[in-house]
C-alpha cells in the first residue's frame, strides 16, 4: 500500500497556510461497493464514499469550518481503479489503484458546498455513487443535509458489468436522498428537516444523479445562502429551487408556523420508485 501520495505542486502551499487559516482536519473516507436496495426491494450494483470499509448506501459527507485545511486520506476497497477530485476547486485527478490510499491535502478559504466525486469513466462512476459532499459553513444552528440521487435500475448492473449505455435514453425510475426513498426517508435525522418556529436552520443540497431536480417546499419560503451554479441568486427567497446534476444549493429556513410540510420534486416521476407513487424524493418536515 502506497500510503502518503502528495499531490505534486500543491503540499508545500497547503502547509504554509495552515498557520494562516482554521483547523487542521483528518479524516479518511473508503470506496465501497456494495447493493442499493430499492423502496420495492430490488437490488442494484451501487457504490459510496463511506466512513468505514463497511458499506452503506448513504455517502459519507465532510462539515468544515471556514478556513479549515483536511488531510483526507481515500481508500480504494475495490477491486477496480477509482478516482477522486473535488468539482469547482483546484483540479486534483487523482486515480487510486485497487486496496491502495491516497492522502489528498486541501483547504477551503471560502464557505460553500462542494461535491467530491469518482472522475473516472465519467459519468460511470458517479452515476454508480461515488459523489459526495464537503460543506464548508461557519453556521452553529441546525443542519440537515440531502444527497440526491435518481437511477435508471437496470443500467446500473449493466455498467457495473462494463456495459456502455447511451445516455440520450436515460429515464430514471429510482429516486432517493441520502441513499432512502419516501416514506424510508423521514426516518434518516440528517434529512427530514425537524425544529421550532423562529428557529433558523439550513439545508444543504448536493445533487450527485444525472438530471435536474426542482424541489418544491410546502408552507415556507427558503433563501438560497450559497449556489454552486448562480452566485446571483444568492439571497432570494423562494419556495421552489431547481438544481442541476452536480450542483449544490444552501438553503436557510426560519419557519413562521407549526405543522408538517411537504417537500417533493416537481417533477412528478421523481415522486415515485419503481412507478410507485409516492415511493420518491418526498418527504415532510416538522415544526413545532
Amino acid at each position: 500500500m502506497n500510503w502518503k501520495k502528495i499531490l505534486p505542486g500543491l503540499f508545500f502551499c497547503f502547509v504554509c497556510s495552515q498557520s494562516i487559516f482554521g483547523a487542521v482536519v483528518h479524516d479518511t473516507v473508503y470506496i465501497n461497493k456494495g447493493e442499493l436496495i430499492t423502496i420495492d426491494t430490488n437490488y442494484y450494483a451501487f457504490y459510496a464514499f463511506n466512513e468505514s470499509p463497511d458499506f452503506v448506501a448513504t455517502n459519507n459527507r465532510i462539515n468544515l469550518a471556514v478556513g479549515d485545511s483536511i488531510y483526507l486520506a481515500v481508500v480504494n476497497t475495490d477491486t477496480e481503479n477509482h478516482g477522486f477530485d473535488v468539482k469547482n476547486t483546484t483540479d486534483y485527478d487523482v486515480e487510486i489503484l485497487p486496496g491502495d490510499t491516497v492522502e489528498v491535502p486541501m483547504l477551503f478559504s471560502e464557505p460553500g458546498a462542494y461535491i467530491f466525486y469518482d472522475h473516472l469513466d465519467y459519468p460511470k462512476y458517479r452515476y454508480l455513487g461515488l459523489g459526495a459532499t464537503i460543506t464548508v459553513d461557519n453556521f452553529d444552528g441546525d443542519q440537515f443535509f440531502w444527497n440526491i440521487k435518481d437511477h435508471l435500475g437496470d443500467w446500473n448492473d449493466s455498467l457495473d458489468g462494463g456495459y456502455t449505455v447511451d445516455w440520450s435514453m436515460y429515464y430514471p425510475d429510482y429516486f432517493t436522498i441520502n441513499g432512502f426513498s419516501n416514506p424510508l426517508i423521514n426516518d434518516d435525522p440528517y434529512a427530514r428537516v425537524a425544529g421550532a418556529v423562529g428557529e433558523t436552520m439550513r439545508i444543504y443540497i448536493t445533487n450527485t444523479g444525472q438530471g435536474t431536480h426542482s424541489l418544491h417546499f410546502h408552507g415556507y419560503h427558503l433563501e438560497i445562502i450559497y449556489s454552486s451554479k448562480n452566485s446571483s441568486h444568492e439571497g432570494r427567497v423562494k419556495d421552489t429551487f431547481p438544481i442541476e446534476s452536480m450542483e449544490t444549493l444552501i438553503l436557510e429556513l426560519v419557519p413562521d408556523k407549526t405543522g408538517e410540510y411537504p417537500v417533493h420534486d416537481h417533477n412528478l416521476v421523481a415522486v415515485s420508485g419503481g412507478n410507485i407513487y409516492p415511493n420518491g424524493m418526498f418527504l415532510t418536515m416538522l415544526i413545532e
